[in-house]
């Protein structure tokens, strides 16, 4: 298994993987920039090639994450301009550092049109946009939303459909978040037989390529993203472990974007989720 954290990238993206090693984790995720604006940001390539490096060497994986205002289902043009020159440089990072890719939370859309569909094109004319000339091996890594806001994104019909609507479906793979899927009542904690006979049905599972490993603050149904460290929350540790130890998952790189605030931090989750993925069925 892999299982790692999300790591900050202040001191350079190579320190980002030393610090995972030291952590004990094996994956991390990192913002390959400033998580709260869409600026494009030129980078050191030296850096992202030892961090390339490093990685080869340890046997650690990455994934990039886009910014907070990142919004696949932008309607204005200046906005929409921003968003895809800002994802294209995330994927440009990404690929330099040897990630798997970066994941984009499924749009939102924010406006008035009538049509329900409306937004769902907005988001497949911004992923054509983006990967239209797009020749790297970095993935955009499509994440399940929580259900705050508008309620896009919640099921995996959603996500399979947009994909295979694209035309690059092959550019394209899945993040699921698990904090997401129980606040949005995909996932209920007791049903994750249906779930994963559902995936495996639709072709999710094929494409899915990282899993936000969160417990939740808030119950299933509420449609709050609200992040909580393994076995604090609602979920708790023994339905986290069933999911993790199940034959879609347990290949899966493991991301924990957890507060850290059990003794120890997120070394001592780390460890805590590997005791967990040993536990027999």
């Amino acid at each position: 298994m892999h299982i790692g954290c999300h790591v900050s990238v202040r001191q350079g993206y190579a320190a980002a993987s030393r610090i995972t090693k030291r952590l004990g984790g094996t994956c991390y995720q990192y913002f390959p920039k400033n998580p709260r604006s869409l600026t494009v940001k030129s980078f050191s390539r030296q850096d992202a090639l030892e961090c390339r490096h490093f990685c080869e060497e340890n046997g650690i994986i990455s994934i990039a994450h886009t910014p907070y205002p990142t919004n696949l289902c932008t309607e204005g043009k200046e906005e929409h301009a921003a968003m895809v020159a800002s994802v294209r440089n995330d994927l440009e990072i990404a690929d330099a550092c040897g990630s798997i890719g970066v994941v984009v939370h499924f749009g939102q859309y924010k406006g008035n049109h009538q049509d329900p569909l409306y937004g769902y094109q907005l988001m497949i004319r911004s992923l054509n946009e983006i990967l239209e000339d797009w020749t790297g091996k970095a993935l955009i890594l499509l994440e399940n939303n929580a259900g705050q806001g508008n309620k896009m994104g919640l099921t995996l019909e959603e996500l399979v459909q947009v994909r295979s609507l694209l035309n690059k479906p092959e550019l394209v793979g899945f993040c699921l978040d698990t904090c997401h899927a129980f606040a949005s009542g995909l996932w209920t904690g007791e049903n994750w037989g249906d779930v994963q006979k559902k995936g495996e049905k639709l072709g999710y599972f094929t494409h899915l390529k990282a899993v936000h490993l969160n417990d939740s603050r808030y119950p299933t149904g509420s449609y709050r993203d609200r992040h909580a460290d393994i076995g604090w929350g609602e979920i708790g540790a023994e339905r986290l472990g069933e999911l993790i130890r199940s034959t879609v998952i347990r290949e899966v790189p493991l991301f924990l974007e957890t507060p850290g605030e059990r003794p120890g931090g997120h070394a001592s989750e780390i460890a805590f989720v590997k005791q967990l993925f040993g536990r027999p069925q």
